[in-house]
């Protein structure tokens, strides 16, 4: 009997489970939808999405965000800029500090590959306003830059093949399910 109950347990916080991971893949297509809206794709309650929504707010949802045309805004560019970094536990702080206040940096992280401690995903009006961005990049981590590598990416429809949006995820777990 004992046994039972467990499976039963499992069973039921695996479906708990896969029930938020669905909500937090119909939030990511489209946060503006409303909480019966999704409940009727889910199969759930009105509340009881709500209360799902307040709980990923709480541990799982870093920030809701709109993801626009980026040349209607005026960014021309979408850069990739690695760097490599000499100094590693000082270099990581200043890192930090410098992409927190570069309002042109959308994402940075460390990682490895290609010879490169950081990748950092940065949006510019031109080439102009990215070269300035590069120039202020290396003044900021002149101790601890080794080297610096970009990836320049138009922002215009006629040479993106597939936009920036966290739609497509779903899919990805979808298959490894």
């Amino acid at each position: 009997m004992h046994n039972v109950y467990i499976w039963r347990l499992c069973e039921s916080v695996a479906m708990m489970k896969k029930r938020m991971l669905k909500l937090l893949f119909e939030l990511m297509k489209n946060a503006k939808r409303s909480d019966r809206e999704i409940a009727k794709i889910i199969g759930v309650s009105q509340p009881t999405i709500t209360r799902m929504r307040q709980r990923l707010e709480k541990t799982a949802i870093v920030d809701y965000t709109v993801i626009p045309d980026w040349t209607e805004i005026g960014f021309e560019i979408m850069a990739m800029t690695l760097v490599k970094a000499k100094g590693q536990p000082e270099a990581a702080e200043k890192a930090k500090k410098w992409a927190l206040s570069t309002p042109n940096v959308v994402f940075a992280a460390g990682g490895e590959g290609m010879g490169m401690d950081y990748s950092i995903l940065s949006f510019h009006k031109n080439y102009s306003d990215y070269s300035t961005f590069v120039g202020k990049l290396k003044t900021a981590w002149a101790e601890n830059l080794q080297d610096v590598q970009s990836f320049l990416m138009a922002t215009g429809k006629e040479r993106t093949l597939k936009t920036l949006s966290l739609k497509y995820l779903e899919k990805t777990w979808d298959e490894t399910d």
